[in-house]
């Protein structure tokens, strides 16, 4: 039997982690992407191979416990079972920037529906019976003034305001302001727009002239992401003593990529010693 666990990501910068290949003769590397929702995720393997090379550092050996025994060669059939089993980060709010206008965290239903089955909240409590709260729907806060807001040349959003019914749906501890929910159909090309692009370039060895141009895309700084966690035995202490962590995933750390903060939590699993619980 599996205790559920998850962990939230805030991207401190820009995040990539996809294609790598390629940037000597011009391509553009890519990062991966929901096949439903066509929005960033982080591969499972890449989370469990950033967590163990953490444990690693500060416990050396314990990671092939938690994670499973690497295979080396000659000893293919001494692999493990891993007793901690991570899943896919997908986005929760993707921050889209609009010139001239304010910045706006965007989601859709599909991804609020994965965050809510992974979470379990947030709930509503009727006739004495609490159960999970009904998706919001696509949409806005409520009109307060007659100011619009006009977003990209997708249309006109109503004037930005608080919304309490949506403030739910953001995980605890980040705040986050001017909250909008967009169709499934929408989503993926409002991502596009919103994500971060660079394009770079390609030295020759011994002359400063360019060889090639290529071009980066990653998630933008302040996304949120969650990934759900399976543990099968107690004791897993990933940060220590700690419930938190800043954490590189991806790619082009060198250059300013991949920084997160990493927030793991849980309503049924006692992770950490002491009154740490996740």
């Amino acid at each position: 039997m599996y205790h559920k666990a998850y962990g939230i990501i805030e991207t401190l910068a820009p995040l990539h982690i996809g294609a790598s290949a390629g940037e000597e003769t011009g391509n553009l590397n890519l990062i991966f992407r929901d096949q439903f929702t066509q929005t960033g995720i982080i591969p499972g393997s890449s989370i469990r191979g950033r967590f163990r090379t953490d444990m690693r550092s500060h416990s050396k050996g314990s990671e092939n416990d938690w994670y499973g025994h690497e295979a080396t060669p000659g000893e293919e059939n001494k692999t493990t079972e891993a007793l901690v089993k991570f899943e896919y980060a997908s986005l929760v709010w993707l921050p889209v920037f609009c010139p001239g206008q304010p910045i706006v965290w965007v989601t859709c239903r599909r991804l609020l529906k994965r965050y809510q089955q992974i979470t379990g909240k947030p709930t509503v409590t009727e006739n004495g019976q609490t159960k999970l709260a009904p998706l919001p729907q696509v949409g806005n806060a409520k009109l307060k003034r007659d100011r619009k807001f006009l977003f990209f040349n997708l249309g006109f959003l109503d004037d930005l305001t608080s919304n309490p019914q949506l403030s739910n749906w953001v995980p605890d501890g980040v705040e986050l302001d001017n909250l909008v929910v967009v169709d499934d159909s929408e989503i993926g090309i409002i991502h596009d727009m919103a994500l971060y692009r660079q394009t770079r370039t390609k030295l020759e060895n011994d002359v400063k002239k360019v060889e090639n141009f290529f071009g980066v895309e990653a998630l933008p700084e302040s996304s949120i992401l969650i990934f759900p966690i399976a543990i099968k035995e107690a004791g897993w202490h990933p940060f220590m003593s700690k419930t938190f962590q800043d954490l590189y995933f991806g790619g082009l750390e060198s250059i300013g990529f991949g920084r997160c903060h990493v927030k793991l939590a849980s309503e049924e699993y006692e992770l950490c010693p002491g009154n740490h619980t996740l």
